[in-house]
């Protein structure tokens, strides 16, 4: 069996790693969770 120096197998394992990522789709960030509409409709209150 061919012994690879560890440095070009790393070399190759982090180029495959950055390839395999250039395709990908999508923001590349979390979104952020939908803004709550403010309620305008408050619960009458009574006054005496």
């Amino acid at each position: 069996m061919r012994m690879f120096p560890p440095g070009l197998l790393l070399a190759w394992l982090l180029l495959t790693t950055l390839l395999a990522g250039c395709g990908q789709k999508g923001p590349l960030y979390l979104p952020k969770s939908p803004a709550q509409p403010a309620s305008s409709a408050q619960p009458p209150t009574v006054t005496p």
